[in-house]
């Protein structure tokens, strides 16, 4: 029996969706799990899955389309049957889908009442021609720079070669193609900032004339003006997209199905730890269901390993100062460090800041740790323990893991850890998703691999999302105490500083003891200095006596 497929709402926020690339025609046999297209939402490109078995009937949203969440996307069934009542039930022009490819445009200009700029400049877009915009590269990017170029005018582009490093709001990114052509033009010059949907390149075939297109160029044509170059392409597409994602995920990129993250993030398991059984590697829901925690060690030593690389990097020389004279050097603001300057000041001048410390015994963690570490492929820091440490007091007092918003306060009763890492241009909070269940070694290898990722630039924007409390560790550079700002919307951040051997009092006997100092910054409109010395007494507990944490 056959089954329409829907637009799926892929974020809460999403009221439309894009279809990127079909990587299914019709005619083609779909198993359950296999990826039908790629779908742009409002906050990312994002792989869709079948959940059905059969063939693909019929594609009702052509690639470069948008169209509305719930709209018809898809047709899938027995081979030969008869959909006509399923068309019937839709859209008219989704009814006339299964006519040839020259009548389908037509239908859909005649459906969408695009304005007249768009109209005009679908037609002064030569063949082949595809229009590149500033991508949106996490939730809250509105604007874009060109760190640097990778490809140049005339330069051939493959589908997945990476045209330029972009900065956002939170880092650094690679950005790829998903064209192949000819780079054309290059709108936005190394350096230089635009808004998101900006005319960033065009990509066409070699010596095509694109005069007037950039100078005509309006946000909000490309889609309509890129539609039916995308269309020609789409079986193609489908055909390179198995090649371009295998090489993508030896860069770095992790092929999994939706399905699959939904489950490992459930269960707080990383993706980078699982082998995926799928196609070119990918990861299914099997994979996660069967995974055993012993298959972390080789993913978490490769990070490791790949972090002394990155460092490795010969430092830039030394400016000369002349003896006696003024010198001063300018160095323009990246657009993280804009972001880190925005972000901080918003949280210190609008949030009532106050802050708590306290200092807890190491003695018992640093024979714990000994212990933990001595089974073999496990290694667990002291940063490890403190944030299991402060993902069970956040258990106990929700109240810490929440956030302000002028009508209400909301209480997250999921614990989400942001970890700060500091990178060559400033500060990234990776996330650890669900970190009271995750065990020692797991966050352990988890905060290992994000941390290696983040230095090189790996990070995903969902993988920097939806903290709801946020440790920062300056211990390693030997600072004893000190204080963060609020990584909002959350309303606390935890400072921890360097363990400390000095003389302390145990039994009414000076001794040589080990303590180290926490600093928890609060938000007051959230939480009262009752309630955050509450939530540091818990914390206390847990660090100064680890067996604590297995209760």
């Amino acid at each position: 029996m056959a089954i329409k497929v829907t637009m799926p709402r892929l974020s809460d926020t999403m009221t439309e969706g894009t279809v990127a690339t079909w990587l299914k025609k019709v005619g083609d046999k779909i198993s359950e799990g296999d990826i039908l297209a790629e779908i742009e939402t409002d906050k990312a490109t994002m792989e869709f899955e079948s959940f059905n078995e059969g063939t693909l009937l019929h594609i009702g949203i052509q690639a470069g389309e948008t169209a509305p969440v719930d709209s018809l996307l898809a047709i899938i069934g027995n081979e030969g049957e008869d959909i006509s009542a399923l068309l019937a039930g839709g859209d008219a022009p989704a009814a006339e889908a299964p006519k040839a490819e020259s009548k389908e445009t037509p239908a859909a200009e005649e459906k969408t009442e695009t304005p007249a700029p768009a109209a005009k400049a679908a037609t002064e877009l030569p063949k082949g021609v595809i229009v590149v915009t500033m991508p949106r590269l996490s939730d809250t990017m509105t604007e874009g720079t060109v760190a640097t170029w990778l490809k140049k005018v005339g330069d051939a582009v493959a589908e997945g070669d990476i045209l330029a490093e972009i900065e956002t709001d939170k880092a650094t990114m690679e950005f790829e193609s998903f064209n192949a052509g000819t780079l054309l033009y290059i709108g936005i010059q190394e350096g230089n900032t635009a808004p998101v949907d900006s005319l960033l390149a065009i990509i066409g075939p070699a010596g095509t004339d694109i005069s007037g297109i950039a100078d005509n160029y309006t946000a909000g044509g490309t889609a309509t003006a890129s539609a039916p170059a995308t269309e020609e392409k789409a079986a193609p597409a489908a055909e390179k997209a198995t090649e371009t994602v295998a090489e993508t995920s030896n860069g770095g990129r992790i092929l999994a199905s939706p399905l699959a993250k939904k489950i490992a993030s459930d269960k707080g398991i990383q993706l980078t730890q699982v082998k995926g059984s799928g196609e070119n590697g990918r990861i299914v829901k099997s994979d996660i269901e069967n995974f055993t925690p012993a298959a972390q060690a080789q993913p978490a030593a490769t990070a490791t390993a790949a972090a002394p690389k990155a460092d490795a990097a010969p430092a830039a020389p030394k400016v000369f100062v002349p003896a006696g004279e003024v010198f001063t050097e300018e160095i323009k603001n990246s657009q993280m460090r804009k972001i880190i300057a925005k972000r901080l000041a918003e949280s210190l001048f609008t949030a009532p800041h106050y802050n708590l410390v306290i200092e807890v015994s190491m003695d018992d963690a640093m024979a714990s740790r000994a212990t933990i570490n001595t089974v073999p492929d496990t290694k667990v820091s002291f940063n490890d323990m403190v944030i299991k440490a402060c993902a069970l007091a956040l258990k106990k007092h929700p109240k810490i893991n929440s956030q302000w918003k002028e009508d209400a306060i909301i209480i997250n009763h999921h614990v989400n850890i942001g970890v700060a890492v500091a990178v060559e241009d400033g500060l990234v909070v990776p996330v650890l998703k669900f970190t009271d269940a995750m065990s020692l070694s797991q966050i352990g290898a988890s905060v290992r691999d994000l941390a290696g990722r983040a230095k090189n630039k790996k990070l995903g924007p969902q993988e920097m999302e939806g903290s709801t409390f946020t440790v920062s560790n300056l211990g390693m550079f030997g600072i004893t105490e000190f204080n963060s700002i609020i990584n909002q919307p959350n309303s606390a951040i935890l400072s921890v500083g360097a363990i400390v051997e000095k003389p302390v009092v145990k039994n009414g006997q000076i001794v040589i003891g080990n303590t180290m100092m926490l600093s928890l910054a609060c938000d007051h409109r959230t939480i009262d200095g009752a309630t955050g010395a509450q939530f540091l007494q818990t914390l206390k507990q847990y660090i100064e006596s680890p067996v604590t944490m297995l209760a």
